[in-house]
């Protein structure tokens, strides 16, 4: 299947598909374009974003280019070895920006991509990205995923007008980074999901163009993953491609349903007990892999019930919102409060509401299941993947705690206004049992 998201052409699902990302550069020597590009953007001064660990890739050779060119240069490097994405990370990088720039060009994956697209988007400053490894599928989104006060959110931010992938840099990282970036792909398995399961259950915009987009870009990516290991040049670039087309395809759909379902929260919620608690936190794109590997857990176990009303309605009436707010507390820290202020907009554990969407369940249960089935891959399935690029399959091997794993996912339906698999869960009143039967 061929894809034309032609932004003047409205697509079968009522959108125009449009992306703000206008060149990709995916290949050996790839930064060598840069100043072409800075040149096409009537560019006179370039400002340069990295950290100690990004800059050296590529910094001074970008900016002797550029130079070459008649393009001058400042930039700001950050010392810290371990950046988060937080406002103190944002003032910094702000107080430091060379007003007389107009052209940002950064050096970095995910911390750095992120702070770097909310300058740009403040400015209102053509911006390049020079990704430092294949490590997470945010590069192309025009937003940025925060700590702000604790919370994990996302915030605008303005997409990337170039995305440069130099293979013999990306090819250079670490191996554990590209693992990380294979695991934000396998996300998708589980994104798309849920995505259509919203669909039919609350009747959430979904396109079908979009969705097998997503799916071929992972497909890609999961028959070249052994090639990462031997850092081939071919697994790289596809996987490199893949995590750039999703970043495409949460724009071209609008919303970040291609990108990430209830997988990303697990990652979410690690993280901002990491923050208030100082519990340990792995990177982004294995704690994202070990997420889905929990969820294709549960959905498993999902397919083992068929639901029933009044034990479903006995356990909405009986759910205690202000006692699980205290339990949120406890167990994500102060993030928590945005959490539970959530409820009041959302209203989720309203009665009427879940009433209403329990006979949708009800009478399309057998679609649920379809869907499941035709989107899942089984639970070994998915550990061979894993297997096949020697990434752990266990909390404990990333430095986490499993017996967290059942109030994480409990956790998880009330991080954002989007509809996952605990949710659906909770509406058929088995979100206790089957955290219990999958958890222990």
């Amino acid at each position: 299947m061929s894809f034309n998201f032609d932004p003047a052409v409205v697509c079968s699902c009522g959108k125009k598909h449009t992306t703000a990302v206008e060149h990709v550069t995916i290949e050996a020597g790839a930064i060598n374009a840069i100043p072409a590009y800075a040149k096409a953007y009537g560019a006179k001064k370039a400002f340069l974003i990295g950290d100690v660990n990004t800059y050296p890739l590529a910094g001074d050779k970008i900016t002797a280019m550029l130079e070459a060119e008649g393009i001058s240069c400042s930039k700001y490097v950050f010392k810290e070895r371990r950046l988060e994405p937080d406002e103190k990370a944002v003032g910094s990088l702000v107080l430091h920006y060379d007003a007389k720039s107009d052209i940002i060009i950064a050096i970095g994956s995910g911390v750095i991509n992120d702070i770097s697209k909310i300058l740009a988007y403040q400015t209102n400053t053509p911006y390049v990205i020079v990704a430092s490894a294949a490590f997470m599928d945010g590069y192309a989104a025009g937003s940025s995923s925060m700590a702000i006060e604790g919370v994990k959110v996302t915030v605008p931010a303005k997409s990337p007008d170039v995305i440069i992938g130099d293979i013999n840099i990306l090819n250079g990282a670490p191996i554990h980074m590209a693992k990380a970036g294979l695991g934000d792909m396998l996300a998708k398995y589980v994104s798309i999901c849920e995505w259509r399961l919203s669909n039919l259950i609350n009747g959430e915009y979904y396109c079908e163009e979009v969705a097998e987009f997503t799916r071929q870009s992972l497909r890609a990516c999961v028959n070249g993953a052994k090639g990462l290991l031997e850092h081939n040049d071919e697994s790289m670039k596809m996987l490199f491609e893949g995590l750039i087309n999703c970043g495409k395809a949460m724009d071209y759909a609008g919303c970040s349903r291609p990108g990430g379902g209830v997988e990303h929260y697990f990652s979410h919620i690690w993280d901002m007990r990491g923050l208030d608690f100082g519990t340990p936190t792995s990177s982004h794109g294995m704690q994202v892999a070990l997420g889905t590997l929990n969820t294709i857990k549960c959905y498993q176990e999902l397919k083992n019930i068929t639901p029933d009303r009044e034990k479903a309605l006995a356990y909405a009436k009986n759910f205690d919102f202000a006692d699980w707010s205290e339990q949120l507390r406890t167990f994500v820290g102060k993030g928590a409060e945005a959490m539970i202020a959530l409820e009041s907009k959302e209203k989720k554990y309203d009665l009427d509401k879940h009433a209403a969407r329990l006979e949708v369940i009800l009478e399309k249960w057998d679609d649920v299941l379809r869907i499941i089935d035709e989107e899942l891959p089984s639970v070994d399935q998915f550990e061979a993947i894993l297997d096949s690029i020697e990434a752990p399959k266990t909390l404990e091997a990333i430095g986490l705690d499993s017996s967290t794993l059942a109030m994480t996912l409990k956790s998880t339906k009330d991080i954002r206004d989007k509809y996952v698999l605990p949710r659906l869960l909770w509406d058929i009143g088995e979100l206790d049992n089957v955290c219990e039967k999958v958890f222990g």
